[in-house]
């Protein structure tokens, strides 16, 4: 069984989850998120994909993924903390987004 570093898989999962939050992989990510993560996660995937809707400037729109990532793999960090069991479905999901990624 491969070692997964939790910080590593944060990174991963705050990168992937930005990426495909404005894309029809969203959908998708949407529905799995609720369901192995929790509804506050899929709330804020939500709040994600609108803030990144709304920067429609090149300069914002950078600003908003960088802020977005941050703010995602700094939340995957708390819940890895919280709950290590889940760094092996939180990469599982990671692989199976970015997958689906255009």
């Amino acid at each position: 069984m491969a070692v997964l570093h939790p910080r590593r898989v944060a990174w991963e999962g705050a990168r992937t989850f930005v990426s495909a939050a404005n894309t029809d992989a969203y959908w998708w990510l949407s529905d799995t998120v609720g369901h192995h993560l929790g509804r506050m996660y899929q709330s804020r995937l939500s709040e994600t994909r609108r803030r990144l809707q709304a920067a429609t400037e090149a300069a914002t729109e950078a600003d908003a993924i960088y802020a977005e990532a941050g703010a995602w793999r700094a939340r995957l960090d708390e819940l890895l903390d919280a709950h290590p069991a889940t760094a092996s479905i939180l990469a599982q999901l990671i692989s199976e987004t970015a997958s689906r990624l255009p």
